[in-house]
């Protein structure tokens, strides 16, 4: 992704508190245009805090928020407004209307014409169902027509909280599929998940939230490399001998790599990053009748569990 040399959302030293209690300390983040960021943590950890604070929902309690130059709360005005989409975390309808009746609701309020209603409950695969009351919808079908009134208008700025909540694997493929598409047209996303498997090939950065702080942002493989993880290499072998050859060659270095037998011809190697490549021409060396090598990088899921515990990495 190419950064450019201005953002679109600036924090600088945010602070939000409620009462006694920080929710949000010294917040520092940059967003740039077309930039797809998540925010991660565990609940509580400040995401939606943060993302209504650049919604001008609610007021930073010290520093300073800019949203495309402009103090969001002061500045939030239809102008403003009008170029954001926000799906919020738990979405609400007016249940007695019907999908389309509700979608229609948006358009007015945005200044849309009905026809964009109309072709976005195609796109989102409700409109068998668009006349139908809401009452009626599934949450993964009022989980998408919530999508579909986040991205009525062409926003350029889209806020997801936590946006495939109640859709069905499919319907979540599809949902990313649509994402990518808008990002191709510019469109900036700011995105809070708990479902890591899922953003961790979707985000051009990642940031990580613990009790209200920063505590690491980055590109996956940035986060890969600062959490220190070790790389896993599974290893497939005709016999039991190609093993104990591979386990001795791997013993006679320096100790680093860890060998784990999986069965009676595949064994698990784990080691170091910088090793990686020392370890694979070990392995060849050693042992003629290896049939494969997977490699397996450290997962999203590890490097979160690494920098949300005490005593992770900074």
């Amino acid at each position: 992704m190419n950064v450019p040399s201005s953002p679109v959302i600036t924090f600088e030293g945010v602070c939000k508190r409620y009462g006694r209690k920080d929710v949000l300390n010294d917040i520092d983040l940059q967003v740039f245009e077309g930039e797809n960021l998540v925010l991660l943590g565990h609940n509580g950890a400040g995401k939606t805090t943060l993302m209504k604070i650049v919604l001008g929902l609610t007021r930073a309690s010290a520093g300073k928020v800019r949203v495309m130059g402009e103090d969001p709360v002061v500045a939030a005005s239809t102008v403003l407004r009008g170029r954001f989409g926000y799906l919020p975390e738990k979405v609400s309808l007016y249940e007695n209307l019907s999908g389309r009746e509700a979608l229609r609701f948006y358009a007015r309020l945005k200044g849309e014409n009905f026809a964009a209603c109309d072709d976005l409950l195609e796109q989102m695969g409700l409109a068998p169902a668009a006349d139908r009351r809401i009452a009626t919808y599934s949450k993964g079908m009022r989980q998408r027509l919530g999508l579909a009134q986040a991205i009525l208008g062409s926003p350029r700025l889209l806020f997801l909280d936590e946006p495939t909540t109640g859709l069905d694997p499919t319907s979540r493929q599809d949902f990313y599929a649509l994402l990518r598409d808008l990002r191709k047209s510019g469109v900036t996303m700011f995105l809070s998940s708990h479902a890591l498997s899922e953003v961790e090939h979707q985000a051009d950065r990642l940031v990580i939230l613990r009790e209200g702080r920063v505590v690491t942002s980055g590109t996956l493989d940035e986060l890969r490399r600062r959490a220190g993880l070790p790389v896993r290499l599974r290893v497939s072998m005709a016999g039991d001998d190609g093993q104990v050859g591979v386990e001795g060659a791997l013993g006679a270095a320096d100790g680093n790599a860890q060998v784990t037998r999986i069965n009676g011809h595949t064994i698990e190697v784990s080691c170091a990053q910088a090793d990686k490549m020392e370890t694979i021409r070990r392995i060849l060396a050693a042992d003629e009748t290896i049939d494969n090598i997977e490699l397996t990088p450290p997962g999203l899921e590890d490097i979160y569990r690494v920098f949300t515990e005490q005593g992770g990495p900074r």
